[in-house]
């Protein structure tokens, strides 16, 4: 693309660097907000802008959070004794969508692939053992994606629960294997919650597929 303006040119070369956003798309949101009135782009930028110096993680849950602690977290209305484990803040926003879940949620931060380098080390496991310990937590879901490395990690996080007295359960299958969770429909991914296994089972039935 040739432009007649370097400010635009900028402004669409930073856009672009959006995962999904190639030029022609960030051309299309450039243009259209020089179209926008001064003051409304000032407050898209600047809610950008706030957005990412402000934005914190929760302490407790890793889940992001404009305070110290999350709002579910602190939500004296929810079932502090589950917790349901998903790899990224994208899975907590989709089971919360549902709105058939009232526990609590750990962000793992993502999934072991010892391919890619990612080990124990690299995930907040370690807090949530720390927290399944301290609070007598009586089911741990395991809401990860069905795949190999989805699979890897709830059985990894199985096993180093296996010294606390903790039910530990995982989604039905009814999210396709190798999907990702955050991709499936609201009705498969309530069902798949309501509907969850222990892990001894789930394993039962991977092993036989």
């Amino acid at each position: 693309m040739i432009f007649s303006s370097k400010l635009i040119e900028d402004a669409v070369q930073e856009f672009s660097k959006l995962p999904g956003i190639g030029r022609r798309t960030a051309l299309r949101m450039v243009l259209q907000l020089l179209r926008m009135e001064e003051n409304e782009v000032d407050e898209f930028t600047g809610a950008l802008s706030r957005m990412r110096h402000h934005v914190k993680f929760c302490k407790t849950c890793h889940n992001v959070s404009d305070t110290d602690v999350c709002v579910i977290c602190v939500n004296p209305g929810r079932n502090r004794n589950q917790i349901c484990v998903v790899e990224n803040i994208r899975d907590v926003i989709a089971i919360e969508s549902t709105q058939q879940y009232s526990g609590l949620y750990h962000v793992l931060g993502g999934i072991l692939s010892p391919l890619d380098g990612i080990g124990p080390e690299h995930l907040n496991i370690a807090t949530l053992h720390d927290r399944v310990k301290t609070n007598a937590t009586e089911e741990l879901i395991m809401a990860l994606s069905p795949n190999i490395e989805g699979d890897t990690t709830v059985y990894y996080i199985a096993r180093q629960m296996q010294d606390l007295k903790v039910q530990i359960t995982t989604i039905a299958r009814g999210i396709a294997f190798g999907g990702e969770l955050e991709y499936a429909d609201e009705m498969t991914l309530a069902r798949s919650i309501a509907k969850r296994l222990p892990v001894e089972n789930y394993v039962a039935i991977h092993n036989k597929s």
